[in-house]
């Protein structure tokens, strides 16, 4: 039977492969559209599809999930996106990536939801955020990497997509090795059941806004940044390079961040990460086209809120029951992909009518903001209800629509 760190290490290998799935088919289908002479608009709605796919499931992953197992939605997402992904280069058009990329948002949608509650069940409390900052600084090292797949167009448009898929195979092994479980059942009522979605937004909505501050920084930046510099005169060699940036900036504190956040309160951290977020874009416009200071500026960012979501997701499992967890999941992985929805949207549309510019200042004001409600969200009190909500499950109580015992 494989150990708790064993199945940690295994889903950690996985999600570094989606990572990097992610952040090569993003910039590269970016620069492809745009080659082919497709607005800046377009190429924005297309890159909203994976994230489209998302939501389009992430409502409906928590029954599957009871159901089949965190193993089984895991091979069921994998099988997805690695189809989805060697298809790719085999077809052309805005219509059928986009149909291919919303396929691969739902394969992504399921492998994500199902390993990070994984691996929130089976970390200590004392150790969640730093196995969560694990997760996360694993992905962030794939989605680095993952650009650098571009290089691979000299062979055939076809060999950065065989690349990544690979790297799949790799994943399927591993997890292969795990045995199959399930989430810890939560009792409730039929009363309970229907409100539940309402308790945990009001229990715990700071925790569940990094997500949606996550996915817009990371469809923009992958959906858009490769357009913005285009047209600011930066070669697409130059993406490659500039855009990893932002990931890169985060592994260097994905891990001391987690492990802050155990010592000092994920509140406290996500706060300033927060501030030093939204000075790093503020200033993102005012740099031109010098590559270097675009790589300093997006290290920077990418430092202090690339941690977001996993930040996010163990606060969460700090404010609620346990089995109350996979639902707070389900509200982040749907404000992941409305927020990567969006961000690509808005985006295009900003560079195409007014001024690229805006894109990072949008996203400093949203930082500055949420830096601000951290300021205003009353946990002491959470605690206090999340702590009766534990009780009233014990006891086989319902709890109403305002969330009292």
């Amino acid at each position: 039977m494989p150990s708790s760190r064993f199945t940690i290490w295994t889903l950690i290998v996985v999600v570094a492969v989606a990572g990097a799935n992610q952040g090569l088919t993003l910039p590269l289908l970016a620069i492809l559209l745009e080659e082919q002479g497709v607005s800046s608009v377009a190429n924005g709605l297309n890159a909203a599809a994976m994230y489209i796919g998302i939501l389009l499931v992430a409502p409906w992953w928590e029954a599957p999930l009871r159901r089949w197992g965190y193993r089984s939605l895991i091979v069921f997402g994998l099988v997805l996106v690695t189809v989805s992904t060697l298809l790719l280069p085999f077809f052309d058009g805005l219509i059928i990536w986009f149909l291919l990329r919303l396929v691969m948002g739902i394969g992504d949608s399921g492998l994500h939801y199902a390993s990070q509650l994984w691996i929130t069940e089976v970390s200590p409390p004392e150790r969640r955020g730093r196995d969560i900052s694990l997760y996360g600084l694993a992905y962030g090292v794939g989605f680095s990497i993952g650009p650098l797949g571009i290089n691979l167009l000299g062979i055939g448009r076809w060999a950065p997509f065989f690349a990544v898929s690979l790297l799949y195979l790799v994943a399927f092994v591993m997890i292969a090795r795990l045995p199959n479980a399930h989430p810890q059942p939560i009792a409730m009522t039929g009363e309970k059941r229907q409100n539940r979605y309402v308790v945990v937004t009001r229990l715990a909505w700071l925790a569940l806004l990094p997500p949606f501050l996550y996915g817009y920084m990371e469809a923009s930046l992958n959906g858009n940044f490769p357009v913005y510099a285009l047209r600011t005169g930066v070669s697409a060699e130059w993406v490659s390079i500039i855009l990893p940036s932002f990931v890169v900036g985060s592994l260097f504190l994905q891990l001391p961040l987690g492990t802050l956040s155990d010592r000092v309160g994920r509140r406290q951290v996500m706060m300033g990460c927060g501030i030093v977020g939204a000075i790093s874009f503020s200033l993102f416009p005012l740099v031109g086209d010098s590559t270097w200071l675009m790589m300093v500026l997006l290290a920077a960012a990418g430092a202090a809120v690339g941690s977001f979501y996993s930040l996010g997701m163990a606060y969460a499992a700090d404010l609620l029951p346990l089995g109350m967890v996979p639902t707070a999941g389900i509200i982040a992985g749907i404000n992941f992909s409305v927020a990567s929805i969006i961000g690509p949207n808005v985006n295009g549309y900003l560079i195409e009518y007014l001024s690229p510019g805006l894109m990072f200042w949008v996203m400093a004001a949203m930082l500055a903001a949420f830096a601000a409600s951290c300021l205003l969200f009353r946990s002491p009190r959470a605690a206090q209800q999340v702590d009766g909500m534990a009780a009233a499950e014990e006891d086989g109580h319902s709890i109403t629509a305002d969330g009292k015992c």
